[in-house]
């Protein structure tokens, strides 16, 4: 039976100082992916952070990609990589990366279904509910959510505010779960809210319209 998938991404801000101790909670606790992003800094960080946390992912069967840095992932041995809005364009980066997973940030239907014609296994949409990582800026909601589920035959996640009292709403979109930053790194207990959020989805009577794939599918792990 498909699951819904919970995907991490990695923020030092929200995290504190020690990320690999917290990334290595919320693993524990039920993390599909991890998605390494750092905006700043230099790649040489961004590739030993990534080396660090592949052995840690593959402990609990769970997968590791990079944001942006195509470079980074390669090199790392990373298991695929997501573009923000400024990255190189879904097809050149599905050049680079064969068939490593490749995911892109969307923010409405036509920019899905652009990325989906570029190549990429799956979207990201949000910013869903209202997060302090978009101070300011109005969250698009579950009904633009569902279209964008609708619009394109790849898995989906959802991203923005998202936290184990409203990811029943969410998953009745038909998306294939959800990115999490600040409800996983930011909580006292990492692991146990990331066993919150697992507990949520797989007790959820909704399902994926395009379910996520499982690692083992794609020979990655």
């Amino acid at each position: 039976m498909h699951r819904f998938h919970i995907h991490l991404i990695t923020d030092r801000k929200s995290a504190g100082p020690n990320l690999l101790g917290t990334v290595g909670a919320a693993l524990g606790g039920g993390v599909d992916w991890v998605q390494v992003r750092e905006k700043t800094g230099p790649a040489r960080e961004l590739y030993e952070t990534t080396r660090k946390i592949i052995p840690l992912a593959r402990q609990n069967g769970a997968g590791v990609m990079v944001n942006d840095r195509i470079d980074v992932a390669l090199a790392a041995g990373a298991g695929g990589v997501h573009l923000a809005g400024k990255s190189l364009p879904p097809r050149v980066a599905r050049e680079l990366l064969g068939d490593r997973l490749l995911g892109a940030s969307v923010h409405g239907s036509k920019e899905a279904r652009e990325a989906v014609v570029g190549g990429v296994d799956y979207v990201t949409f949000g910013h869903v509910y209202p997060t302090s990582s978009k101070p300011g800026l109005p969250p698009r909601g579950v009904l633009q959510l569902a279209e964008v589920v609708e619009s394109v035959d790849v898995p989906v996640l959802a991203i923005g505010g998202i936290d184990a009292s409203n990811v029943e709403e969410v998953l009745r979109t038909g998306c294939a779960g959800i990115a999490v930053i600040s409800a996983v790194l930011a909580a006292e207990e990492p692991g146990s809210a990331t066993r919150r959020l697992r507990r949520a989805l797989d007790g959820s009577r909704s399902r994926p319209r395009r379910p996520f794939p499982e690692l083992i599918e794609r020979g990655v792990g």
